[in-house]
């Protein structure tokens, strides 16, 4: 077998049930935290203004497909928020130039690297970009730096971005820029939380695995196997690409898992580090900044749109989805 074929042994003997945890485990990885053929294009964009008022500020992460359905693309929002009283009074034209903003940029924590170079050019344009690190304040998160091994998760994002072939967040994005604010725990804070709480990542864990479990059989039933998807990536001549076929399919229903994991009453891991993100917007605010960004991983920001909207009075009007992969042969 040609060694650029070639695939781990032990992936033969994985089960389904830990094919679906792991790709559970990997939809938290690259969408909710972030721990110490034809060409492609650059980056594609499209807008969608408040026409269809229903999905605006309601979907983060999607798959793009051409007129025969093929896939073309895992895309993510960046969602623009505006005073109540501005969504009602301004035309959806307007809305890129208002004075008093906030948006919500989704990440995914591993993507195609024009899509980070993307986000540094619009990071340029808020007066403050609040930031997701688990880290002690202070923390300068130099340009390349990458994630460790030494935590799971950390693990995990290294080994996508090794099977995917594409880039990590904290390699290619811009963190030395003026303007980022870090709106997030130190690691005591996020470690007193889960006790506080009584939780774990094992619990964690088991929470995912077993709604994993339940999307597994509910696509089974309609004659769709993310078992089968994985499996034959693996085997494939093109094994990067048709994983990454795979674990889009699976974020694009990444909403599910993450509220499974935060149960009823919330989590750290989402409620309690967007708690923070949004003290620390409330001081941005404060301090006269009007145009502000808010770069978290697409899995927290459902819970994001609800107290922006609940707490600040704000509405959400457009959506920017950005491409960050490309899923085209």
């Amino acid at each position: 077998m040609n060694k650029s074929h070639r695939f781990p042994s032990e992936l033969v003997q994985i089960s389904a049930t830990t094919l679906s945890a792991l790709s559970a485990l990997a939809a938290l990885a690259t969408l909710a935290t972030h721990e110490t053929s034809l060409a492609a294009p650059a980056v594609a964009e499209r807008v969608q203004a408040n026409e269809s008022e229903t999905t605006v500020g309601e979907d983060w992460v999607r798959l793009r497909r051409d007129p025969k359905n093929k896939l073309l693309a895992l895309e993510v929002a960046i969602v623009r928020y505006v005073p109540a009283e501005a969504a009602r009074r301004k035309g959806a034209a307007s809305y890129k130039s208002a004075p008093d903003y906030i948006d919500l940029v989704g990440a995914i924590h591993v993507g195609d690297r024009d899509y980070y170079n993307e986000l540094n050019k619009r990071f340029k344009g808020y007066d403050a970009l609040l930031y997701e690190l688990v880290a002690p304040e202070g923390t300068v998160v130099e340009q390349g730096r990458g994630t460790s091994n030494t935590h799971p998760l950390g693990a995990l994002q290294n080994g996508m971005k090794s099977m995917l072939e594409v880039e990590h967040q904290l390699e290619i994005v811009d963190y030395t820029r003026p303007n980022f604010v870090h709106a997030d725990m130190s690691p005591e804070e996020f470690q007193k939380s889960m006790l506080d709480r009584d939780e774990s990542f094992l619990q964690m864990y088991f929470r995912m695995a077993g709604q994993a479990v339940a999307m597994q059989n509910q696509q089974a039933a309609q004659g769709e196997s993310s078992d089968v998807d994985f499996m034959m990536a693996f085997f494939s001549k093109d094994r990067p690409r048709k994983l990454k076929i795979a674990f889009a399919k699976q974020f694009a229903s990444m909403e599910s898992l993450l509220t499974s994991i935060s149960g009823p009453d919330g989590s750290t891991l989402i409620t309690e580090r967007n708690k923070r993100a949004l003290e620390v917007l409330k001081d941005q605010q404060k301090a006269g900044k009007r145009k502000i960004g808010i770069f978290y991983g697409a899995g927290h920001l459902a819970d994001m749109h609800t107290r922006l909207v609940k707490e600040f009075g704000y509405e959400p009007v457009t959506t920017t989805w950005l491409e960050a992969w490309d899923l085209r042969p």
